[in-house]
């Protein structure tokens, strides 16, 4: 008697093939955007994904500085930090950051949206974010990436 049973295979870490994309993030909402480029990173767009292993591609995010928040947020959001010291404390708003530091807002809401272990860690070093138009990895030949929503 003959058994057609399917084996699932595990793609090991030697198999992985890497991407690069590139994401215009001019007039994009931010969580939006990031909920996107977590699943790139993570490699959850990829039919043989495995979830022990880093099989994500490589994302290069530009116009970082042109990001939108929906609604009164812009003024409301605000992130914290403490400094470890008694009433250390610190707040920043969205507009203020966006002015010293555009590209921590979507490397932070990004890095929120993988796991927080060894593999998280290093799929965010995938992530390489610019304020302006230009980037230093066309050698790579990055290609565009289609957003699936506003």
């Amino acid at each position: 008697m003959e058994t057609t049973a399917k084996i699932t295979k595990s793609i090991r870490k030697e198999d992985v093939e890497r991407k690069w994309w590139v994401v215009d993030a001019a007039e994009q909402t931010v969580g939006r955007l990031s909920t996107q480029i977590a699943t790139i990173l993570r490699g959850k767009h990829k039919a043989w994904f495995t979830p022990h292993l880093d099989c994500g591609d490589f994302v290069i995010v530009v116009n970082a500085d042109k990001v939108i928040l929906k609604g009164k947020r812009t003024e409301q959001k605000e992130y914290y930090h403490n400094t470890g010291y008694p009433s250390g404390e610190r707040f920043r708003t969205f507009v203020d950051l966006q002015k010293k530091n555009p590209t921590f807002i979507l490397r932070h809401s990004v890095k929120g949206m993988l796991p927080k272990n060894r593999l998280g860690r290093q799929m965010i070093k995938k992530l390489k974010v610019f304020a302006g138009n230009e980037h230093p990895h066309s050698a790579q030949k990055p290609e565009p990436l289609e957003l699936k929503y506003n």
